[in-house]
């Protein structure tokens, strides 16, 4: 799994049908103290996050597998929102709590 910031929304008018439903997210990947970590993607929401909510986000096969009983061709899909980390012993709260 890989920490992101949720930075955008993605409005698609046509797609693939097994697509229906789900909400899509522009989200800037960061390492585990917050900083930028990568480039940004689009990732498909399962936990109704918004824009400045700090996810963690799961990539390739992993990622159509968050919507059950669809076969989703998804390359990204965001499965949490962050209320805080703990790395070395040193405990970091989202200061959104989660939320912005």
């Amino acid at each position: 799994m890989n920490f992101a910031r949720v930075i955008g929304t993605v409005w698609c008018t046509v797609k693939d049908p097994s697509l229906t439903g789900i909400r899509f997210l522009v989200i800037a990947p960061e390492d585990e103290h917050g900083r930028p970590s990568g480039e940004t993607l689009v990732a498909a929401d399962a936990v109704s996050a918004r824009a400045g909510d700090r996810v963690f986000f799961v990539r390739a096969r992993e990622a159509a597998k968050a919507f059950p009983g669809q076969s989703a061709p998804l390359d990204a899909a965001i499965l949490g929102l962050v209320d805080g980390s703990e790395v070395d012993g040193a405990v970091s709260p989202d200061p959104t709590g989660g939320r912005s």
